[in-house]
């Protein structure tokens, strides 16, 4: 099957963050969009302004006559009514990655994978070659289509595309092992700490399916990749940024504020070398290495269209935007920034990822007392995991569990946040049911105010009552 054979197209899990970019993605080039998802939302109510029909039950007999192809995610369960109509009535069903590789074959493509990340990382790219930029040997634009895993703050959606794009930039994300459906030219390696164990059974399986991504760089293409974890995937052209003064470009001076990180960027390239001092508008260590796995990405994208001249000119445009980008919705999102309370909600839900998110909140504000409240994200990674999240959330002096989201998964015996609170040896810790929470914080009135998860804790976030303010400028720290 190929994309311009395909009028009707169906969506079984339209409302997900990277199903619903696909889905405009097919609105923008004039196909008709059907779908199903389990609850209304922003995404779906607005995929809905753009043209989608979609409904909210299971129910086959408002699914139309005629559909070309079905796309689902793997978190619909096999025995879904829908699912299993499409199956009855042998009506072609593709996952979204094997859709997403067909459109990314096409075109030069590069691919962010990385177990922590990629989210922010893919936004940063977008943000950095979207709007037409030239290449000054060519004088061809750049011009961009872009998947991104969730909703990046400038542009206000999880999907650019660009007027006769020639470019493909893609989260490009290890679940299920989808990222194997794409051949890019550039590729970005953040980081391969274990996850998704109930998929791959072990942390050397995990890895060796990053290798094979690898392997899927085209061979005059370039593997960008996190100096520290560049010793476990081989690639015969492999660049490395980081902290390490052997990375090819490397991260110095670096200084932490409440809305803001500021760094210098040293490159050692046979093109150019110089150093770079860049100002990125949200917090945190991790974002720093973000911004620099993005601008190496980019920088390497030119170099790959034979653009080598015009370097400083590219540099300096690079920095600008850079500079900025506002961030990504619930990626170290500050909803409250006040002298007396600040509130930022995080799509943290993995022992490294808390640990990133916790020490950069740390660094920017060392003297106040932080109060986090946490939702577990499955039963099997909190059994897995049990002892890492205990050990990341001993950063707060306050620790909130809600009850585990259980998303895609049944419950396994014995495994509850109860389970893990156990591990947690900060003696301020308590287990609250979702509706009682609001309650516990106004209260109690937090300093700062955490929340965490990749549930449904987010719906929480308008429910406290407090306004916002303009941001405080305090001192740097270091």
């Amino acid at each position: 099957m190929t994309l311009d054979k395909i009028n009707t197209i169906y969506f079984l899990g339209i409302g997900g963050i990277g199903m619903s970019a696909l889905a405009r993605f097919f609105l923008l080039h004039g196909k008709k969009v059907y779908g199903y998802d389990l609850t209304p939302s922003e995404i779906t109510g607005q995929l809905i302004a753009e043209g989608a029909h979609i409904h909210f039950e299971e129910d086959t007999n408002q699914i139309p006559s005629l559909i070309d192809l079905v796309v689902f995610t793997p978190a619909i369960p096999k025995e879904h009514k829908e699912y299993q109509y499409f199956i009855e009535n042998n009506i072609p069903l593709l996952k979204r990655s094997e859709v997403l590789g067909m459109i990314c074959k096409n075109y030069p493509t590069i691919a962010v994978a990385g177990t922590h990340g990629k989210t922010t990382t893919t936004a940063m790219l977008a943000q950095l070659l979207m709007g037409g930029e030239r290449c000054v040997v060519s004088g061809l634009p750049v011009s961009l289509l872009a998947f991104i895993g969730g909703i990046s703050k400038n542009l206000g959606s999880n999907f650019v595309c660009e007027p006769n794009f020639d470019t493909v930039v893609v989260e490009a994300d290890e679940f299920d092992r989808s990222f194997l459906t794409l051949y890019p030219q550039v590729a970005i390696i953040t980081s391969v700490d274990a996850d998704h164990l109930d998929i791959y059974g072990d942390h050397k399986k995990l890895k060796e399916s990053f290798q094979l991504f690898a392997n899927q760089i085209q061979p005059d293409g370039v593997l960008v990749i996190y100096d520290e974890i560049a010793n476990q995937i081989a690639h015969s052209n492999k660049v490395t940024y980081g902290f390490s003064d052997k990375a090819d470009y490397q991260i110095s001076n670096i200084q932490y504020f409440p809305t803001k990180t500021t760094f210098d960027l040293t490159i050692n390239h046979q093109i150019t070398k110089s150093s770079n001092h860049l100002i990125l508008n949200i917090s945190g260590r991790h974002n720093a290495l973000n911004a620099t796995a993005a601008f190496v990405a980019s920088f390497e994208f030119l170099l790959w269209k034979n653009e080598k001249t015009g370097i400083n000119q590219i540099l300096e445009t690079f920095k600008e935007k850079i500079s900025a980008f506002a961030g990504v919705k619930r990626r170290f999102d500050i909803r409250v920034q006040r002298d007396d309370f600040v509130y930022i909600d995080d799509y943290a839900h993995h022992p490294a990822e808390i640990k990133a998110f916790l020490e950069a909140v740390k660094k920017s504000y060392p003297t106040k007392k932080l109060t986090g409240v946490f939702q577990p994200h499955l039963y099997s990674r909190t059994r897995d995991f049990a002892q890492e999240f205990a050990e990341a959330l001993e950063i707060l002096d306050e620790v909130i569990l809600l009850d585990i989201y259980p998303a895609r998964e049944k419950p396994i015996e014995g495994i509850t946040s109860h389970y893990l609170l156990s591990f947690i040896k900060n003696k301020n810790k308590k287990l609250l049911a979702k509706e009682e929470l609001i309650s516990y914080l106004q209260n109690n009135k937090p300093e700062i105010l955490l929340t965490m998860g990749a549930g449904d804790i987010d719906k929480l976030v308008g429910l406290y009552p407090l306004t916002k303010s303009l941001p405080v400028s305090p001192e740097p720290t270091t």
